[in-house]
């Protein structure tokens, strides 16, 4: 497994995981700085704290195009860009909420000033208090003003956030700025990943292979999908990674055909298939793994058949990941791929396939799901179905077969680099072939 990562020589570990390399997040900036126009100021602010009860809190997970352009993992904290404003203490600015003895008590760790620019690279680190007079100075200058919003599709829309609240605040008080989306200039940054970012993406698939690994050695009927959900989560703090990178499914027998599911409270039985997608999150990056295999360490003739139809789909897939693919017309690709598989278990016939409906193929009953999505600080990261491949982006290969009626669900997940010489699959250490899992289960 790949084990280098980026460290800084600082005595203090502010989280779990090891400090990263504040040049990511300088490179990150100054290429975004150069997408922005002249005379123009950009806000970007951290996550809420989410508020679980009276005086509760959610775990808090930063904002993702926050974290990327600083690198601060903190509520309460805001970001001023202004390249080539007149009075150069406006150009880079990063705020803080102030930390103090209270807070401390009661808290815990809060960044400093002088660990906040380290982290960060940002020289010029204040508490919030300050921010209101300068931003009305920048404002006195700017024409352009960026702000983030969520722009992604998938969004539900129901929660007044906190950067939507910003915007609409400062639009209310300056209605005659020109006021430009910062979200889809950082989006397709962050598609395409830097060599510090795939270290921290190799380092949370390095600990998701882990958890997979542990998780076979303890695997027997009786076993309960939570004890097998207990041993993942063990496996990740223990390896510094923050967590789940989504809520995981450890799904058994028929519970593998719901394909979010997240119950995970039966018991494994001698027969089962267990199907695992689950991945840790280390230094807000994603890691995203999916194997199928028998509860009792021996396939069955059908559920190998099976297994090994979707794994030829996913090998297929894996080698069509390559720069100039578009991923609407990969997908399509795919689909044709598995309705051959689907024939040869007799789950679908070619007349069947010759007149379906084409905006509700045949095959979507046994493989309703898509090929690949988008990884990095988000497990989905942002990117959209007309995207071209371009190297340095990852995604996962995830194709799926899920016959109810046999209670039989199996789907196969690696992660993807896409680079010039070919895709190089991230997930390559996690045992896949049908043989090697029984042999380690055995």
């Amino acid at each position: 497994m790949h084990s280098q990562v980026f460290l800084l020589n600082v005595t203090a570990i502010i989280m779990k995981y090891a400090p990263i390399d504040s040049s990511l997040f300088v490179q990150n900036r100054d290429r975004f700085k150069q997408l922005m126009k002249p005379g123009s100021v950009a806000f970007i602010l951290s996550n809420d704290q989410m508020p679980y009860s009276s005086d509760q809190f959610f775990p808090f997970r930063q904002h993702p195009d926050f974290f990327y352009l600083t690198g601060i993992d903190q509520e309460k904290s805001l970001l001023m860009l202004f390249p080539d404003s007149p009075n150069p203490a406006l150009r880079e600015v990063l705020f803080l909420l102030e930390t103090n003895e209270h807070i401390a008590v009661w808290e815990g760790h809060k960044y400093t000033k002088d660990k906040a620019a380290t982290a960060s690279g940002i020289t010029s680190v204040l508490w919030l208090p300050a921010f209101d007079a300068m931003m009305k100075e920048a404002m006195a200058y700017a024409d352009f003003v960026y702000l983030s919003t969520i722009e992604s599709p998938r969004y539900a829309g129901e929660v007044n956030y906190r950067n939507l609240r910003f915007v609409n605040d400062l639009k209310a008080r300056y209605p005659l700025h020109h006021y430009l989306r910062a979200t889809p200039l950082i989006t397709g940054l962050r598609l395409v990943k830097s060599e510090l970012e795939l270290t921290l993406i190799r380092k949370a698939i390095d600990i998701t292979t882990g958890a997979f690994l542990r998780v076979l050695n303890m695997v027997k009927p009786g076993v309960a999908e939570y004890e097998i959900e207990a041993e993942i989560i063990h496996e990740y703090i223990s390896k510094r990674a923050t967590g789940h990178s989504f809520y995981p499914i450890v799904a058994s027998g028929a519970s593998a055909c719901v394909l979010h599911y997240t119950e995970n409270n039966k018991i494994c039985q001698d027969g089962d298939l267990l199907l695992i997608d689950t991945g840790a999150e280390y230094a807000n990056y994603a890691g995203d793994l999916s194997r199928t295999f028998p509860v009792n360490g021996k396939f069955s003739n059908r559920q190998k058949d099976v297994y090994n139809a979707c794994l030829r789909v996913m090998k297929q897939a894996r080698s069509m990941l390559v720069p100039g693919t578009h991923i609407d017309a990969y997908h399509k690709e795919v689909m044709k791929i598995m309705e051959g598989e689907l024939v040869g278990l007799k789950l679908l016939a070619k007349h069947e396939i010759k007149k379906q409906d084409p905006a509700n193929p045949a095959m979507k009953k046994y493989f309703p799901h898509g090929t690949s999505h988008f990884m990095g600080l988000d497990v989905h990261d942002e990117g959209h179905r007309f995207e071209t491949f371009r190297p340095g982006m990852v995604l996962s290969c995830e194709p799926g077969i899920y016959i109810q009626e046999e209670g039989i669900g199996v789907r196969i997940e690696n992660d993807i680099l896409i680079t010039n010489d070919g895709p190089v699959d991230l997930t390559a250490d996690a045992p896949v072939e049908a043989e090697e899992i029984e042999e380690l289960l055995n």
